[in-house]
C-alpha cells in the first residue's frame, strides 16, 4: 500500500516538472521528494520519468499512473482536510492576486480574517498575471480574465470597468469631451501588453447601448497600469484604467474622470478556486469572508464605471 507521501511527491513533481517544485509546495526538501518518488517506482516496479539535469519528464507509464491517481489523490487530500477543519478553518491559505488591486483592496480584509480565524497562516503571491492553481498549489487566486479551467469555480466580487481619467492641471484651459471621440484630440497614456505586443485601445459604451471607441493620442506607452495611472496624476496625458485603480485618485481630486456617462466593459474581478464538492474550510471560509466585505463597503457599486 503506498503512502501518501509517496503519491503526492510524484503528483507534485509531475505538475511542477521538478522535485525541486515539488518541494516547495509540499514543504519537503528536493532530496526527499526524490526519495518518495524513487520508493514509489521500487514498489510499482516502473519508471515513471524520464530524468535529466534541467527537467522531469513522464514516461509513458508515469502518464497512465499520473491520471489514474491525480483526482483520487485530491479527494483523498480534500477529506483529509475537511475532517481536520470540522471544528475551525485551518492550515496554510495560499493566494495569488495582482499587486496594485491585492494591496489596495484585499489586504486590508486579512487582518479581520486572520483574526476570526487564528489557525490559519496566509502565504501570498503578489504577481501580474493568470495562476495555475492545481498546478501551483494554490486555494484561491483574485483578479480577471482568467481562462476558467475544469474544476475551477468564478464568483464574482465587482465588475472590471475601464474609465478615461487626466489630472485637473493637465485639463486646465482644455474643452472637456463630451464622449470618447473627443479623446482623440487629447495626448494619450496607452498601454502596450507583452502579450499581445500591440498597443490596446477601448471601445466604451453607456447606458443606452451607444459604443464609441476611444484612441487618444500615442503619447505616451507603457506596460504597467500603474505607471500609465501615476503619469496621469503628473499630468501627462488622458489615460483608460481600470476604476480600482483610479479610485483613490479620483476621490483625493488628484484626477478627473472624462466621458462619464462612458466606460468598457473589461469583464469582472472574481475570485477563482476549486469547485470539488470537500473544499477546505479555510478557503470556503476566506471566500465567504471576501464576498461579505465586498458587500459592506460597497465595492460592486464604487468598482462600477457604468454608475458614472
Amino acid at each position: 500500500m503506498e503512502t501518501l507521501a509517496n503519491l503526492e511527491s510524484f503528483v507534485r513533481s509531475a505538475d511542477g516538472g521538478s522535485f525541486s517544485a515539488a518541494a516547495r509546495r509540499l514543504g519537503l526538501s528536493p532530496a526527499a521528494v526524490s526519495r518518495n518518488v524513487a520508493m514509489l517506482e521500487r514498489n510499482l516496479g516502473v519508471r515513471l520519468f524520464h530524468r535529466s539535469t534541467r527537467r522531469l519528464s513522464l514516461t509513458e507509464a508515469g502518464e497512465r499512473f499520473l491520471a489514474g491517481v491525480r483526482g483520487n489523490l485530491d479527494g483523498l487530500q480534500a477529506a483529509i482536510e475537511a475532517a481536520g477543519e470540522d471544528a475551525e478553518p485551518a492550515g496554510v491559505l495560499r493566494l495569488s492576486l495582482s499587486p496594485a488591486f491585492g494591496a489596495a483592496y484585499i489586504l486590508p480584509m486579512l487582518p479581520a480574517f486572520l483574526a476570526r480565524y487564528p489557525k490559519v497562516r496566509a502565504e501570498w503571491v503578489f504577481e501580474n498575471r493568470s495562476a495555475d492553481l492545481v498546478g501551483e498549489g494554490l486555494d484561491a487566486a483574485i483578479g480577471g480574465g482568467f481562462d476558467l479551467a475544469p474544476g475551477l469555480v468564478a464568483r464574482t466580487l465587482a465588475p472590471a470597468h475601464i474609465i478615461a481619467v487626466a489630472s485637473p492641471g493637465y485639463l486646465a484651459g482644455r474643452d472637456l469631451p463630451s464622449d470618447p471621440s473627443g479623446l482623440a484630440g487629447l495626448d494619450g497614456i496607452l498601454m502596450r501588453p507583452a502579450r499581445t505586443g500591440r498597443v490596446r485601445h477601448w471601445t466604451m459604451r453607456d447606458a443606452g447601448g451607444a459604443e464609441m471607441l476611444a484612441a487618444p493620442r500615442e503619447s505616451v506607452v507603457f506596460n504597467d497600469p500603474g505607471a500609465m495611472v501615476q503619469a496621469a496624476v503628473l499630468g501627462m496625458g488622458v489615460t483608460l484604467a481600470a476604476v480600482p485603480d483610479v479610485l483613490p485618485h479620483l476621490e483625493r481630486g488628484e484626477l478627473v474622470r472624462l466621458c462619464p456617462r462612458w466606460w468598457a466593459d473589461a469583464g469582472a474581478i472574481s475570485i477563482y478556486y476549486s469547485g470539488r464538492t470537500l473544499l477546505p474550510a479555510r478557503t470556503r471560509a476566506f471566500v465567504d469572508h471576501v464576498a461579505a466585505a465586498f458587500r459592506a463597503q460597497r465595492l460592486p457599486e464604487r468598482l462600477a464605471g457604468s454608475v458614472g
